[in-house]
């Protein structure tokens, strides 16, 4: 079954209980009941995270998590309670640790989708819809949808994909009041951010967000926007610029390195042969991609 390739060892650090590594981050619990995430190089495509890292992308996409939360800060509160690594943590944690709100979350992928491509595109082309929700005809890769969709997911262990689900199976998994703030939520953090990316010349072609209530609070507290949001691991920015329906768009994440495996490597990413290691030159193209993305929305230079 697809998975890590080999599992990494946790890092065991002085006060901190080690809870779960997942495809491309570390979780631990510190004494004040508080999670701690540290977000690593890894990076996982096809399901399988992949032995070859990408330099700075832990960094890389806690910094611009970052400054999503800051954009969002008057939508929607966040589970942020500091970026400082604990006392006796390894000195590489420092910028790609995060120390959050311990939430009640909600089972549930918050996917909000503008454009069609992806799985969503393969359901298109089979059924003339998405999840489910019928589209008008004449969509086709990379069109833009006539309004933005909530298109919510079970989340999968690793290894797993995530499955889609419908609105109705939201309402009866967590209550139809849940299920209606959750879309709420989802569609108007996504109308906001794609009006931010629009303006730095990039697309957001979809995402998908996590949500959670503080613990014990109850269903009568509002959201609250939790693990990371709105970075290449979680969505998917085109070049505005180049944007172009009927074909697939050039993209700021790793799609570089999903051609190459697909294309060129000679992998079989439905088999089960774990997948080769990248080379340099896949490498340092998907680093500048997730680099330049940074600095076209949050207008700073990645140092």
């Amino acid at each position: 079954m697809p998975g890590f390739v080999e599992q990494p060892e946790p890092v065991q650090v002085p006060g901190l209980v080690h809870l779960h590594t997942g495809k491309v981050r570390d979780l631990y619990r510190n004494e004040a009941g508080d999670l701690v995430m540290v977000a690593s190089d890894r990076v996982s495509t096809y399901d399988w995270v992949l032995t070859t890292g990408i330099p700075d992308k832990g960094r890389i996409l806690t910094r611009l998590s970052l400054w999503w939360f800051d954009q969002l800060a008057d939508l929607v509160d966040n589970h942020v309670l500091s970026t400082e690594p604990p006392p006796g943590a390894p000195a590489d944690w420092e910028g790609r640790t995060t120390v959050c709100r311990d939430l009640d979350m909600i089972p549930v992928e918050a996917v909000a989708r503008g454009y069609l491509t992806g799985s969503g595109l393969a359901e298109y082309e089979r059924d003339r819809t998405v999840c489910g929700l019928a589209l008008p005809p004449g969509l086709s890769d990379g069109s833009e949808l006539p309004a933005p969709l909530f298109t919510p997911a079970t989340k999968a262990a690793v290894g797993d994909h995530d499955e889609n689900v419908s609105y109705e199976e939201v309402a009866r998994l967590v209550g139809s009041d849940t299920a209606t703030q959750l879309r709420q939520a989802t569609l108007a953090v996504y109308g906001r951010a794609r009006e931010i990316a629009r303006d730095r010349g990039i697309i957001l072609a979809d995402t998908k967000f996590e949500f959670g209530r503080p613990r014990g609070a109850g269903e009568e507290a509002p959201l609250v926007l939790a693990d990371e949001v709105l970075t290449q691991d979680s969505s998917r920015f085109w070049r505005k610029d180049e944007w172009e329906p009927g074909r697939p768009q050039r993209s700021y994440d790793k799609q570089f390195l999903r051609d190459w495996l697909r294309n060129e490597s000679g992998w079989d990413p439905t088999g089960s042969t774990p997948p080769p290691e990248l080379p340099a030159e896949i490498v340092e193209a998907t680093r500048a991609a997730y680099t330049e993305a940074y600095r076209l929305l949050t207008g700073m230079p990645w140092d």
